[in-house]
């Protein structure tokens, strides 16, 4: 589920200000499973199109959860308006949603062990229609039989449907889209490491699938535990997410919506 290709002179210059992340790869179209999840779009081209540059998720009726790196490549791009869609195709008739963005204080200035990469768009009106995702409580991850466990990531990012090449075999996508990948290892205090090599079985994330959720368990799972943060650059091997149970990710979002 990364998303890597996005459209012209946009995709060059996401590949050099969003760090790797996923789209989804070697996955399905997801169609109506996870209404919960959406997109960050923009405006762009000539004429303009409406544009998916980062995947997110609903966690309560008015807060959509997403990576902080998103908004920072922002400002080398010169876009100042992005929306929300949980429409599951990002196209003319995709409903957009208007909010406010909150990038997490210090955010990916702390260093890599622990970036603090996340934000929310606090949403303008309630999304009465949807169901949020659930938050994992405090250390979850510490305390789950990962080795057994699957995860099922979710995005809007560029599509991999080969094994062979490296960016050239990536595919612009504009459809939420899952895959389903298996456990590798925890990373110091903030990382889940997640498989996503089709040669085991396993897809995952791409350039688009950014902030992206990693739901713990098959594809009716309605709690996510990680997002979609970095990766492996050509996007076949290993998706590296943060986790959203740890004390520092919980403070954060503790601000905007009540953890478990």
């Amino acid at each position: 589920m990364r998303k890597a290709m996005l459209v012209g002179s946009l995709a060059t210059l996401l590949l050099v200000t969003v760090r790797p992340v996923g789209a989804i790869t070697f996955g399905q179209l997801d169609g109506s499973l996870h209404p919960q999840v959406g997109a960050l779009v923009v405006e762009f081209g000539d004429p303009p199109q409406l544009v998916p540059f980062c995947s997110g998720t609903l966690i309560s009726p008015t807060v959509f959860l997403t990576a902080a790196h998103c908004f920072q490549a922002f400002d080398p791009l010169g876009i100042d308006e992005f929306w929300v869609t949980l429409s599951n195709k990002v196209d003319a008739t995709a409903t957009l949603l208007t909010g406010t963005s909150h990038v997490a204080p210090g955010a990916n200035s702390g260093g890599f062990n622990d970036p603090l990469d996340l934000a929310v768009v606090v949403l303008d009106a309630p999304v009465a229609s949807v169901t949020p995702a659930q938050l994992p409580t405090l250390g979850l991850l510490d305390n789950t039989a990962l080795r057994e466990a699957t995860f099922t990531p979710v995005g809007y990012g560029a599509v991999r449907e080969t094994k062979k090449g490296g960016f050239k075999s990536l595919l612009d996508n504009f459809d939420r889209r899952y895959a389903t990948q298996t456990f590798l290892s925890l990373q110091g205090k903030a990382w889940l490491l997640l498989n996503m090599n089709p040669s085991t079985g396993s897809g995952g994330t791409c350039y688009g699938d950014s902030g992206g959720p990693h739901f713990l368990g098959g594809t009716s799972s309605n709690l996510i535990v990680s997002v979609t943060v970095t990766g492996d650059s050509v996007c076949k091997a290993t998706d590296k997410t943060y986790r959203l149970d740890t004390a520092t990710a919980r403070g954060f979002l503790d601000d905007f919506v009540a953890v478990p």
